[in-house]
C-alpha cells in the first residue's frame, strides 16, 4: 500500500463551489486536491494513492457518471461521494448502483458531507487493506513448488493424506512432508487457516475452479 496519506479528490467544474469545498475540507484537516473536470482529473490521477472522490454528477464533456464508468473500466474502485444541483432520482440510483458512498444535493449540509468523507475513506482503507492481504497470500503462493500446489489443493478439498498419495501416485509420507512445507511457506498453523485463506484467493479471483494448480508449463515432481 501506499505510504502517502488519504486525499479527497473534489471534481467540480464550478469555481466557486471548488473554492468552498476546498476551504472547507483543509480547516476539517483533510488533504484536498481539487480539479475542474473529469478529464482534468484523469489526466493527474494516481490509482496508487489512498483517497476518496467528491465528484460533481453534472459537468460539460465528461459527467460524473462517465468519469464513475471510466474508473471502474480501468478497475480503480476509488469510493466516491457525488454532489449535484438537482434531485436527479434516475442518475443518483445509478450511482449508488455503481458503487458510489453517497449522493448528496447541493448546497451540500457541511455536517453531512464530512460524514459521507469519513465513510468513503474508511472505505478505502478497508479495500486496499483487503488487496494488500490477498497480494501477500498470492506471494506467499508463488513460492510453492508445483507438487506443493497440488498438494495444497487437495488439501483444501478436504482430503486426507491417504486419499491425496493415491490420486497423485505417491506415498503418504511424502505428502505428509509436502503438506508440512505448504504450511510453513503459507504461514499458517493450522488446516482452517490454510482453507480460508485459499478460499479468499479464490473467491477474490472470482474462480469457480481450483486456482492452486500448476500450469500446464510446469511439471510436477514427486
Amino acid at each position: 500500500m501506499s505510504d502517502e496519506p488519504a486525499a479527497v479528490f473534489l471534481v467540480d467544474d464550478d469555481p466557486g463551489v471548488l473554492r468552498a469545498l476546498t476551504r472547507l475540507l483543509r480547516a476539517a484537516g483533510l488533504d484536498v486536491r481539487a480539479f475542474r473536470s473529469s478529464r482534468e482529473f484523469l489526466a493527474a490521477h494516481d490509482a496508487a494513492i489512498p483517497g476518496c472522490i467528491v465528484l460533481d454528477l453534472a459537468m460539460p464533456g465528461e459527467s460524473g457518471l462517465d468519469l464513475q464508468t471510466a474508473l471502474a473500466a480501468a478497475g480503480c474502485h476509488r469510493p466516491i461521494v457525488f454532489i449535484s444541483g438537482h434531485g436527479d432520482i434516475p442518475s443518483s440510483v445509478r450511482a449508488m448502483k455503481a458503487g458510489a458512498v453517497d449522493f448528496l444535493t447541493k448546497p451540500v449540509s457541511q455536517e453531512h458531507l464530512l460524514a459521507a468523507i469519513r465513510r468513503a475513506l474508511d472505505r478505502d482503507r478497508l479495500m486496499r487493506e483487503a488487496q494488500a492481504e490477498l497480494q501477500a497470500i498470492a506471494e506467499r503462493l508463488s513460492t510453492l513448488t508445483p507438487r506443493e500446489r497440488e498438494v495444497l489443493d487437495h488439501v483444501v478439498m478436504g482430503q486426507l493424506n491417504k486419499q491425496i498419495a493415491a490420486d497423485l501416485g505417491t506415498v503418504e509420507k511424502t505428502v505428509k512432508v509436502h503438506r508440512s512445507r505448504v504450511m510453513e511457506k503459507m504461514g499458517v498453523r493450522s488446516l482452517a487457516d490454510l482453507v480460508r485463506m485459499a478460499e479468499r484467493l479464490r473467491v477474490a479471483l472470482g474462480a469457480d475452479q481450483p486456482v492452486l494448480q500448476p500450469t500446464a508449463a510446469e511439471t510436477p515432481t514427486r
